[in-house]
């Protein structure tokens, strides 16, 4: 079998201690995010990045292993497993590799082939197959057929038995591995998708116009172009094939596999390797590379949701402030939800400011109230319907106030959602949906992680095709990324939601539920020690999760740090060395800084344990994310009807996807910065220019009333025109802008697959 830490080493370009310590962590129970931060000794400093790409190839070789196992019992029950066999089993890498050896034992349904045998034509496949040599003379293949013409058997003519003969001969050809490998890696490198809209959908009526007569080279395709290739299929509206170049294909079989020089035999053998690709092989290898081609354009778009999302989550909080909190409406009125610094509910009030004078007038009475009252420093207004119309009465309210508070519209996305939870409901079971979902909104401007983490990430709207993509690989990974934002900010033990805690390292749902009934009965934690009082919070759990957890104001200075309290007696020699109390150590950060870390290392504390401390000691309980900042949408535009090509405006990005962003201008509709459109300079991955939450200026270069399209720009205004590339409309099945002219067809066209075959056969 493989040597999986070898393998990983060599793969991952690491070095072998640290393959096999991570692995010896992993094993132990050890989470990535705690590997990554305190393991760094026994993992050579490895990043989280690192260490996840590790877990995951452990895992698919660990898959691989298993499979091989399953497989060598399989065909040594059969007793068909040879040493040779065995040897190139055991060498696999790759799973379709592997399948590929093992699909000629592989238990089949009753097939053409498996019908010819019973009736007695095996015998005749096997002399026919005897006359594949160059030096067998030429036979009359019809005469020795005749001698099989059985007709209770079935086999009432001599073209009965040749048929049959062909049927168990194609089935042997069909199965062999390094064919199918062969043709596999032909089709990737060569094919080409082609798309077209079914007839019964004229022009101008589907989502998918831009698909209307479409190709791509499957290498070269991009992941959306592919998944909303796909999506039309599903949906009825596209007809997709892959296309390549059959002719080329047959050529290639008869070369591996046609030795005859007989005319007779050599006839019987192409008509049969003609039906063993088309009917056997073509089906299974055409699914397979798209199968494949999809599994990357997931990868591909899991990716970019990961990093939205990470964005998101790690977005700038406005800080733990009194905050008036604004579910904006028209007809049904604004929800005004009070919080308090620590995201505590305080008050509820509806008011109606779009509903004539009077409403508006006590409205204003209702909003000056409770500024004065709770001291409010933050208004968080969310972007749905009537949003700017309310964020105009708010400025109207406090322009006149001597301690204005600070005005900010924020992404509702998913606030509903959360509203009708059942953590919403367990949290707030008295209030109506539209109370919670504006406490929600105010909770997102104080503190978004620690808001964001109780609703399901897909409901946030920072995915591409995240409902067509691999929905078990996806949430696995969009966990990931929350447990890694959430471990690298750091969670307050004393004000932590459930939904928080749980994705701390080494705490689970469970474990979580148990440290918020433990606070709630005994009060706040005052050191990090007595989470060991915590019911089914063990040392192995403590260990992991100790160093994430903070504690403000506690007994223990450190506990406010991300200093593990494994390391506090490194840090107190330390302070016993500067002469100082434990208390007074982060406050002498120059003579922290002149420390010799050579001094305090140990057999488990290295010199990268040390630097963390160190730097954890000059700012201790610092937040890790960046300052706090939010666009201010232009005054006077509202609505998609106020927008003029060539404004200029303010927005941030609400989604990031492989082909550009979306930017919330301040009116309802996100408008689309294409990728062409982003920078002065050819740009391949917008995530080189933007990120989600992200405050940017752009410039209006289309509106679309009708189809509610906003066209946006981030590149400089005098740019030549030969190189704007600006787009005309946005297919809304995939956000891709369409292009003018024969210039964008051009850009689309694949390659011919002349082209692409013999660029296949200079690689061979």
């Amino acid at each position: 079998m493989l040597n999986i830490p070898q393998i990983l080493a060599t793969e991952l370009s690491l070095k072998p201690f640290q393959v096999t310590n991570t692995l010896e962590l992993l094993a132990e129970g050890a989470t990535i995010p705690f590997i990554a931060r305190y393991r760094k000794e026994r993992t050579g400093e490895l990043n989280e990045i690192q260490l996840r790409e590790l877990a995951d190839r452990f895992a698919y070789l660990t898959e691989l292993e298993e499979r091989k196992a399953t497989i060598l019992r399989a065909i040594a029950d059969q007793g068909k497993l040879t040493d040779a066999l065995q040897q190139q089993i055991e060498n696999c890498r790759l799973k379709p590799e592997l399948e590929d050896l093992y699909l000629p034992y592989k238990p089949k349904r009753r097939t053409r082939a498996t019908i010819a045998r019973e009736r007695g034509l095996e015998p005749l496949a096997a002399w026919i197959a005897a006359l594949n040599v160059p030096e067998a003379a030429a036979v009359d293949l019809e005469a020795e057929a005749a001698k099989y013409i059985d007709s209770e058997k079935g086999v009432k003519t001599a073209a009965e038995a040749l048929q049959g003969a062909s049927d168990i001969l194609a089935e042997t050809i069909a199965d062999r591995a390094e064919l199918r490998a062969y043709l596999r890696q032909f089709l990737s490198e060569t094919g080409v998708f082609v798309s077209a809209v079914k007839s019964e959908f004229p022009e101008g009526t589907t989502k998918f116009e831009m698909y209307r007569n479409y190709q791509a080279s499957v290498r070269a395709i991009a992941p959306h172009n592919l998944l909303a290739l796909l999506r039309g299929e599903t949906e009825g509206v596209l007809t997709l094939d892959l296309r390549f170049d059959e002719d080329q294909v047959q050529a290639y079989l008869a070369s591996a596999v046609l030795r005859a020089k007989a005319k007779p035999v050599r006839a019987f053998y192409q008509a049969m390797l003609k039906d063993a690709f088309n009917r056997l092989m073509k089906p299974s290898l055409t699914s397979e590379v798209i199968a494949e081609k999809k599994a990357w354009a997931d990868l591909e778009s899991i990716k970019t949701f990961e990093a939205n999302l990470r964005e998101l989550l790690l977005a700038a909080p406005a800080g733990m402030r009194p905050t008036l909190a604004i579910d904006p409406g028209f007809r049904t009125g604004c929800k005004v939800a009070v919080i308090d610094q620590t995201g505590k509910f305080l008050e509820y009030q509806a008011i109606f400011p779009h509903s004539g004078e009077a409403q508006r007038e006590k409205a204003t009475q209702i909003v000056c109230r409770l500024i004065q009252h709770y001291q409010i420093e933050l208004i968080a207004i969310g972007n749905g319907t009537a949003s700017r119309e309310t964020a105009a009465f708010v400025a109207a309210v406090v322009k006149d106030l001597e301690r204005q508070p600070i005005q900010v519209i924020v992404n509702e996305s998913g606030a509903s959602i959360y509203s009708a939870s059942e953590v919403a409901i367990a949290e707030f079971p008295d209030l109506d949906v539209t109370v919670r979902g504006a406490i929600s909104i105010g909770r997102r401007l104080q503190d978004p992680l620690a808001e964001l983490v109780k609703i399901d990430p897909k409901s946030i709207g920072v995915g591409q095709y995240q409902h067509d993509v691999d929905q078990k690989l996806l949430k696995r990974k969009l966990d990931e990324t929350v447990e890694s934002c959430v471990n690298y900010v750091g969670v307050d033990l004393n004000t932590a939601s459930k939904e928080l805690l749980s994705y701390v390292s080494g705490i689970n749902s469970t474990v979580a539920s148990n440290i918020v009934a433990y606070r709630n009965a005994n009060g706040p934690f005052k050191r990090r020690q007595d989470l060991l009082k915590v019911p089914k919070l063990g040392p192995k759990a403590f260990e992991q999760a100790a160093g994430f957890l903070r504690i403000r104001n506690g007994e223990n200075p450190l506990d406010n740090t991300a200093v593990h309290p494994e390391s506090y007696g490194v840090v107190e020699a330390i302070a016993q060395d500067l002469n100082v109390s434990l208390h007074q150590i982060t406050t002498v950060t120059e003579r922290i800084k002149t420390v010799d870390l050579k001094r305090y290392v140990t057999a488990t504390v290295g010199e990268p344990t040390l630097r963390d401390i160190l730097k954890e000691l000059e700012k201790p309980g610092r937040d890790p994310r960046a300052q706090f900042v939010y666009a201010t949408f232009k005054e006077g535009v509202h609505d998609i009807r106020d927008l003029k090509v060539g404004m200029e405006l303010e927005g941030v990005v609400t989604n990031v996807a492989n082909f550009g962003a979306f930017v919330d201008i301040g009116v309802h509709q996100d408008g689309l910065v294409h990728v062409s459109q982003m920078a002065d300079r050819f740009i391949r991955d917008p995530k080189e220019v933007v990120k989600v939450g992200q405050v940017v200026k752009v410039r209006v270069v289309e509106v679309n009333e009708t189809l509610k399209r906003i066209g946006l720009s981030m590149r400089s205004p005098d740019t030549p025109q030969a190189d704007r590339r600006t787009h005309k409309t946005v297919d809304p099945a995939s956000g891709v802008a369409q292009r003018d002219g024969n210039a964008s067809r051009r850009r689309e066209k694949a390659p011919s697959l002349e082209d692409l075959q013999a660029k296949f056969n200079r690689k061979r």
